[in-house]
Formats: structure tokens, sequence, C-alpha cells
């Protein structure tokens, strides 16, 4: 047998292993979406395809400080498995097509780096992942697996069938749009990401999202306001030199409107 021949041989050999264990790991509950499946129970607790689509679309209807864009939105569980993902316009084509898995990103993000008695959103990783900063190089760390976020035909995208669903996508995005999920119980269960707008409009929505989904029993958090404890932190103000400037909180992201601003300070407080 030639050394070419041999090479081609393992080549395909090697091709075939590769899709094979890939698929054993993106598949880890299967395609068993019934009541009784393995999603269902790893999702337990968290929003359907539908009451999340309800619950984006009727946060996106209100003003946000925008610019008045559709949205997609991805829920993950406590371990980062796809859950749900919705978008609120009339097709896929009505979103910004890259703020699907962006927003998977974030909802992973959120998840990632929250804790029972501790919630980061992905607004309050911005400052401190700048250069320089105390968390620089958390952005580029946990990337999103290609072949979980862009696999399946994309007519599926955003829908009960989207591929993302019942696998583990990762991604790390540090501004507006993420936040954790905790139950009436105060556990920690997972996280939403939403994206297609200003990430500031972006923070809003998702606020509001959550809380539309009842899943805001927020037990602790970075920010001063206890009863928004991982709201949006408005603080970084110019310095010269700096291009970023300086939040003194060290949890600040920047402003994308004076709205933006306005309307975060009055979300729903965090459920009792």
């Amino acid at each position: 047998m030639t050394t070419s021949r041999v090479r081609m041989i393992a080549i395909l050999v090697g091709a075939v292993a590769l899709t094979a264990g890939g698929g054993a790991l993106a598949d880890d509950f299967g395609a068993q979406n019934g009541n009784d499946g393995p999603l269902s129970k790893a999702c337990a607790g968290l929003p359907s395809q539908a009451t999340l689509k309800n619950a984006l679309t009727a946060a996106r209807n209100q003003p946000n400080g925008g610019f008045n864009l559709d949205m997609w939105g991805t829920v993950v569980n406590r371990d980062g498995v796809v859950c749900a993902v919705a978008f609120t316009g009339a097709n896929r084509g009505d979103q910004w097509p890259g703020s699907r898995v962006i927003s998977a990103q974030k909802a992973n993000t959120a998840n990632d780096f929250s804790l029972p008695a501790l919630a980061l959103s992905t607004a309050d990783l911005y400052y401190a992942t700048q250069p320089g900063g105390t968390l620089y190089g958390l952005q580029h760390s946990n990337p999103v697996d290609p072949q979980v976020a862009y696999r399946g035909p994309a007519a599926d995208f955003g829908t009960s069938e989207d591929p993302m669903v019942a696998r583990r996508v990762g991604g790390v995005n540090v501004f507006g749009g993420g936040l954790a999920l905790y139950n009436s119980a105060h556990t920690l269960i997972g996280a939403i990401g939403v994206s297609g707008d200003s990430s500031c409009a972006d923070h809003n929505i998702a606020w509001r999202t959550r809380h539309g989904l009842g899943l805001d029993h927020v037990t602790g958090g970075v920010g001063a306001d206890k009863s928004r404890p991982d709201n949006i932190i408005y603080d970084i103000t110019p310095q010269p030199g700096q291009q970023e400037g300086v939040s003194p909180s060290g949890w600040g992201h920047p402003e994308c409107s004076p709205n933006a601003t306005m309307i975060s300070t009055t979300l729903p407080a965090i459920g009792p």
C-alpha cells in the first residue's frame, strides 16, 4: 500500500472519529424533547420556547432606550445547556442574524460568572475586562463552539427546533444583555441572554423579560441598589489619557443614550 493511500485512509478514519465524537459531545440530551425526556428534566423550571418568546416580545415592545429593533433571546440551564431560543420579529431575518449567537453567549456568560449569592450581569463585566482591568482576558475564555452555534438548517433558528437546544454553545460576552435566573426559592437555575439592539437596550429588555418570567429572585450583586443588585451601572467618567474613563465601582458600563440610562433606573425591582 502506498504512503499516499495510507495517509488518505488515516485522514478519512480521523474525520469519521471526529464527527462521531463531536456528535456524542453535543448531543448530551439527544433529541428527546418530550415531557419525560432528558432535556425536559435538564430544563425544569426554565421557560419553554413559547413562554420565552412571549415574555421577550412583551419586553421588546416597551420603550427601552434603543433603536426599537427586534430581538433574539436564549435561555441556558445551570450547566450551560441551551433550553430555549426565540426571536420577536415575524421571521428570523427581522433581527440581526449575528445576534442569535450573541444572545447565547450572554446567557452562557451570566450563568458562568454568577453564583447562588452573587449575580453578575454581562453589563457588570464590561469595565473589569478592559485592558488593565482586573478581569482583562475573561472575554477570551470559554469560546463559542461553532459546531453547536451554526449547525442545522437556518430555518429552525429561533424555533423550538433550534439546533443549539440541548447543547452547550459556550461563549463569553461582556456588555449588557445577560442576566442570571433565580427562581422563587432563590435558587440559581440558569441565565438569559438578549441581543439585537444597543447593549444598553439589550440589558433593559433582558431585565424586563426576566421579570416577566418571574425568575428575578436575585440574592445579591455588585450594585449599590439592593432592589436591582445586578442592574447595569453607569459610573464610567472620562479621565484624560484613559480611553475608557474610570469606573469608581469597578463594574461600570458605557452609556448608550440618556433615555436608556433613565429607563435603567425605573426597571422593576427584583422579586422578593
